[in-house]
């Protein structure tokens, strides 16, 4: 009995685990414009998808961080320009940034869904 409660315990806290491994980035998340990013792992970071909107299905940035913080590149679809990039977790909240030449930058906030 002793040694079912042990294993159901050690199972139990092996999956809150794997749950709780997710960085904060990972998830969807609803522009500044209104469509829905996708972000998820990929190669050594994390990618960055458009779900929807006129570019949907392409991939507009790379980041790479963890513990809610990011650096990397952001481009704007709509200009095809690729910036020096970060974003910034907080709660349900993301921060990009993204920058020419780490003095012009621009800042938008998206929020999870």
């Amino acid at each position: 009995m002793k040694s079912k409660m042990i294993l159901a315990l050690t199972l139990g806290f092996g999956l809150a685990g794997g749950a709780l491994a997710a960085e904060p980035i990972e998830g969807n998340w609803k522009t500044a414009s209104g469509e829905t990013a996708a972000i998820g792992p990929c190669g050594a970071g994390f990618c960055i998808t458009l779900k929807t909107g006129k570019f949907a299905g392409r991939k507009i940035g790379e980041l790479a961080g963890s513990g809610g913080e990011y650096t990397g590149s952001i481009t704007d679809p709509a200009e095809d320009k690729t910036y020096d990039g970060s974003g910034a977790v907080s709660g349900n909240a993301l921060k990009m940034k993204g920058c020419v030449l780490k003095v012009f930058c621009k800042t938008q906030t998206w929020s999870r869904l």
